[in-house]
């Protein structure tokens, strides 16, 4: 049996990782700005991450909702106290898609409606009940049988109040960072100008948090530059460091009822240990403020190359546009300078580094860049 092939590859194995480093099967060693679509947050094979996980494996346990399993309740409460929304609940499932289509049902649930609108260049997931919009417009999932999508340019605040105002919508869903879409950051006032929005019609606000959350901003979350609370918040990729693990944070306007929704394997043991290792490096190592302050860092830097025709981003999730195609460069990052990117569209370099990135890696990709340019 062969692989489905849909997938391009390079030809390079990688066969170990430490911190933003990792090696391939030769023994040569590549920077890591891009952590496996930003998975990677406290780093590569972290020694705390890696016995926690080992302890937990010798213990064979494997149960996700049929019997009381501490370790949920653990990570409940660790990441309500460091993101600030200890009076919300928590709903663990395995992946971004996956907790998107959780919260677009939640929301289906609470208002009864079936309308959503979501944003143009958006990425919410692969599932049927996600929502997906690329560059190409002619490529667009539609969310699950029974609903409508209604798709607006990010930041029109009028055409979608407009929208709202007829009360039909059940959700809008936007990333606090657009990340498959090029690295595009909502306006704070247009975050909140949403916000208040949807209160006023009865529609719910899903905060896709899945790639842009858990520290990767600056913040916990993105969408906590705006000073909003949403309704829900989707979480995934560096939840768990590279095991699989996703969640909805729920507002407490959001009452549980036995079987309303259900997962096989979110949750477990081991998924629950390694997400609450990941909060504990956090916390200890102050990773959310490193990525402020070395993606402040970078940012700075990157804006006064005058090859470049635009740097976006918040923290360590960085877009660099450039007027013309990067597959060439980005080639050359990769197999020239040893160092890892990845890409949005055709112009535009994405950078998702853990966040433990330091100055002097930063210095490095910055010198290397340069050289290239």
């Amino acid at each position: 049996m062969n692989l489905f092939n849909v997938y391009p590859l390079f030809d390079i194995e990688i066969t170990k990782g430490v911190g933003c480093r990792t090696y391939d099967s030769q023994g040569i060693e590549y920077l890591d700005l891009y952590g496996g679509h930003a998975v990677i947050s406290i780093g590569h094979s972290h020694p705390y991450y890696v016995q926690k996980l080992t302890e937990q494996t010798g213990k064979l346990v494997f149960y996700s909702n049929s019997v009381i399993n501490k370790l949920q309740e653990e990570l409940a409460d660790k990441l309500g106290k460091i993101s600030g929304y200890d009076d919300y609940s928590l709903f663990l499932i395995n992946s971004g898609a996956e907790a998107n289509e959780n919260a677009l049902k939640l929301a289906s649930f609470h208002n009864g409606r079936s309308k959503v609108i979501a944003f143009s260049k958006s990425f919410h997931g692969r599932t049927s009940a996600a929502v997906r919009v690329t560059n190409n417009p002619k490529i667009v999932a539609p969310i699950n049988e029974g609903f409508e999508v209604e798709f607006f340019a990010l930041n029109d605040i009028e055409s979608v109040r407009k929208s709202l105002n007829k009360g039909d919508v059940c959700a809008v869903i936007i990333e606090g960072v657009q990340g498959v879409g090029g690295i595009q950051v909502p306006d704070p006032e247009f975050l909140r100008e949403l916000s208040t929005a949807c209160k006023a019609n009865g529609t719910v606000l899903i905060l896709d948090e899945i790639q842009s959350g858990y520290g990767r901003s600056g913040k916990f979350f993105a969408h906590q530059y705006a000073g909003i609370r949403p309704d829900l918040i989707t979480v995934a990729k560096g939840m768990g460091n590279g095991f699989p693990i996703g969640g909805v944070l729920i507002s407490p306007a959001f009452e549980a009822s036995h079987g309303l929704l259900g997962t096989t394997f979110g949750g477990s043991h081991l998924a629950c240990t390694a997400a609450i290792a990941v909060l504990d490096v956090m916390k200890a190592e102050h990773l959310v403020e490193n990525a402020q302050k070395i993606g402040d860092y970078l940012l700075e830097e990157l804006r006064q190359l005058p090859q470049i025709k635009e740097v976006r981003g918040l923290g360590l999730m960085i877009g660099i546009e450039f007027e013309e195609p990067v597959k060439e460069l980005r080639t050359k990052l990769l197999f020239e300078k040893k160092i890892f990117t990845g890409v949005s569209g055709t112009n535009t370099i994405r950078l998702l580094p853990p966040l433990c990135l330091s100055k002097s890696d930063a210095n490095f990709f910055l010198e290397q860049l340069k050289a290239l340019l």
